[in-house]
C-alpha cells in the first residue's frame, strides 16, 4: 500500500477497533494516522499486539498524501472535516449520520456494494457507512435478494449500548452496580434506566413517532439495495454491552424457503448459519464478541405471507459489523487512489 490511512476519532471505541482491524490486515503502522481533538494530541494507541500509534493533531493535520480518511466522528465534527479532507484529493469514509441521505454520497458497505459504478457517483469522494445494524442486515439479505428480490421486510433490532460510546457503557455498568448496592440511579444517556430494563428508542423522535434510527434503518436498506424495498423497524436498546441482535421477517417477489436461504447463506461471504433447532441451536449477541462473522439463526417459513421468512441475526457490532468492512473500505480505497 502506498498512500497513508488517516483514522480520525482514533481515541473513540470505533476509532481504536478500526485501528486493530488495519493492523490485523497488514497496514504498517508507519502507514498509518491516528488524528483526535486537541485535549487528546500525544495519547498513545495499541496497534496490533506489539505496536503503538500516537495521536496527531485533527485541526492541524495535512491530508495531502493521504489515501483514505476514515472518519470515526460525531457528525458536527464529519461536517466540519470531511469536505477539508476530501478537498484535499482524498477518499473519505464517514461513520456518522451526516452524510448519508446525501444524494452524491453512496452509502456503502464493504463486499455488498462497493463496486467501481456506486463509487463513481461519489463525485466529492465521499462516501458514508451506515450504521452496525444496516450493515448487518444488507450483508444477510443481499445475496437473498439477488435470488428472489426482498419485497419487504419488518425488522426488531436489539442493540447493545456500546454503539452510544464508553460514556453510555460506563452507566450501564454504574447503574447494574447501584442496583445490588441500593444507590440511586443515575441516568445521562438513557431516556429511562438502562439496567435490568429494555428501551424502545434508538435516537430521537421524529413527528410521525419514529427514531431517527428506524428511519435511517429502512431509508438506508433501500440506498444499499438500490431497491424500493419496504422496510418498518423498531429499534431497541438493551442492557448488554457488545453485540447486537436483529429479528427480520422477510416477504419476497419469488419463491424462497428456509432450504434456498440457508443453503445461500452458508455459501455467502462472512456469513455462519447456525440453526439447529435445539435449546443451544441458535447464536446470541454474547457470543459473537470478537469473532468475525454474521451468525444467522432461527430460520423459519412465514405462513402469513406468500414466499415468507423469519430469521435471528446476531454480529459483534464493534468489529464484524462496523470496525471490519470499515478498515477493508479504506484499504481498497487507498490502494487504488
Amino acid at each position: 500500500m502506498g498512500k497513508r490511512i488517516a483514522v480520525v476519532g482514533a481515541t473513540g471505541t470505533v476509532g481504536r477497533e478500526v485501528l486493530q482491524e488495519l493492523a490485523a490486515r497488514g497496514v504498517d503502522v508507519a502507514e498509518v494516522a491516528a488524528l483526535a481533538s486537541e485535549r487528546s494530541i500525544g495519547v498513545g494507541l495499541s496497534y496490533g499486539e506489539d505496536a503503538e500509534i500516537r495521536t496527531d493533531d485533527l485541526a492541524g493535520y495535512d491530508f495531502a498524501g493521504t489515501g483514505a480518511a476514515i472518519f470515526c466522528t460525531a457528525p458536527a465534527v464529519s461536517a466540519a472535516n470531511v469536505p477539508r479532507a476530501a478537498k484535499a484529493g482524498v477518499w473519505t469514509i464517514d461513520t456518522s449520520s451526516h452524510f448519508r441521505l446525501d444524494h452524491d454520497v453512496p452509502v456503502i458497505v464493504a463486499g455488498v456494494n462497493d463496486d467501481a459504478p456506486t463509487l463513481a457517483r461519489a463525485k466529492r469522494r465521499i462516501v458514508a457507512v451506515p450504521g452496525a445494524c444496516v450493515t448487518m442486515l444488507v450483508q444477510v439479505l443481499s445475496p437473498l435478494h439477488k435470488a428472489a428480490n426482498v419485497r419487504r421486510a419488518i425488522v426488531s433490532t436489539y442493540q447493545c449500548v456500546s454503539e452510544m460510546g464508553k460514556a453510555a457503557m460506563d452507566e450501564l455498568f454504574g447503574q447494574t452496580r447501584n442496583v445490588f448496592v441500593n444507590q440511586p440511579m443515575e441516568r445521562t444517556h438513557f431516556a429511562k434506566q438502562i439496567a435490568f430494563n429494555v428501551i424502545p428508542q434508538c435516537g430521537g423522535f421524529e413527528k410521525d413517532g419514529h427514531t431517527t434510527d428506524e428511519r435511517a434503518l429502512a431509508t438506508e436498506v433501500r440506498k444499499i439495495l438500490a431497491s424500493d424495498t419496504g422496510v418498518f423497524a423498531t429499534c431497541v436498546r438493551v442492557p448488554t454491552f457488545v453485540g447486537h441482535g436483529i429479528s427480520a421477517v422477510v416477504e419476497f417477489a419469488e419463491p424462497m424457503g428456509v432450504a434456498q436461504a440457508r443453503s445461500m447463506l452458508a455459501r455467502a461471504e462472512g456469513i455462519a448459519v447456525v440453526d439447529h433447532r435445539s435449546d443451544e441451536g441458535f447464536v446470541t449477541p454474547l457470543e459473537t464478541q470478537g469473532e468475525q462473522k454474521i451468525y444467522v439463526s432461527r430460520l423459519r417459513d412465514d405462513p402469513s405471507v406468500p414466499n415468507g421468512l423469519a430469521m435471528w441475526i446476531a454480529a459483534d457490532n464493534l468489529r464484524t459489523a462496523s470496525s471490519a468492512p470499515i478498515a477493508d473500505l479504506a484499504i481498497r480505497l487507498a490502494d487504488n487512489g
